[in-house]
């Protein structure tokens, strides 16, 4: 009973989704023109782009947080989260193409946002790559905090901002956010969107959550073994 009142949210999470997946592949959905079933992807689409936005969100908090404390764990977290948020979007051009193809034929079209979404996600890579070529665990960090905070901000002008400076973009919500502003989605598809959006936040801190365990046991697995290497 103790665990279920600890992992009530995790607990949460896994109904919604499995609501949102029955929901989202039986339910009824509105017949438009191109798009027929194919807006059924809306669900997973949409919500992974969003688990993804947030969970960035939070490694910026402990980027920031890092500068201030210098502690290795929120450095950790920070990865952790970034890691988690490369995953949600690989998975959201993953099922964005897949879309594509149904609703315009092609996987990839030169769109504005699509652009700047793929540029988004290269953005954060670089951080993967920074990561990886500085030695130093404390340099690391600092710059690895440093760059975090830029590419945060620079991952909302790519995928908001830029795309709607754009005089036209065949994806929807070039002036808005696509199924957040009333008159966006249809009246039967708010039942499974909005616990899609609820469940795929609390799967994305739940994946980072797990990141930051492994993140953690990979530290002190390799403090280890550099300790018994100057022991011996």
């Amino acid at each position: 009973m103790d665990q279920v009142k600890k992992n009530w949210w995790k607990l949460t999470g896994i109904v919604l989704l499995l609501y949102v997946i029955v929901g989202g592949l039986l339910f009824d959905v509105p017949q438009l023109d191109n798009l027929l079933q194919s807006i059924r992807s809306i669900y997973f689409h949409v919500g992974m782009w969003f688990g993804m936005i947030f969970i960035l969100g939070v490694g910026l908090v402990f980027s920031i947080r890092y500068l201030s404390t210098s502690d290795p764990k929120d450095d950790l977290r920070a990865l952790s989260a970034v890691k988690t948020g490369l995953l949600f979007g690989f998975l959201g051009l993953l099922t964005g193409m897949i879309w594509a193809k149904f609703t315009w034929g092609a996987f990839w079209l030169n769109d504005p946002k699509l652009n700047g979404a793929v540029v988004g996600v290269f953005i954060y890579l670089a951080y993967m790559v920074l990561r990886s070529s500085v030695d130093d665990r404390e340099k690391r960090a600092k710059l690895a905090a440093v760059y975090s905070i830029f590419a945060f901000v620079l991952f909302i002008v790519f995928i908001m901002i830029l795309p709607r400076t754009a005089t036209f973009s065949i994806h929807p919500g070039i002036e808005s956010n696509p199924a957040l502003v009333p008159g966006d989605l249809a009246a039967e598809m708010r039942p499974v969107f909005y616990p899609a959006m609820i469940g795929w936040f609390i799967m994305s801190y739940w994946l980072y959550r797990i990141m930051f365990r492994v993140s953690v046991l990979a530290e002190m697995t390799k403090e280890l073994s550099e300790n018994k290497k100057t022991e011996g």
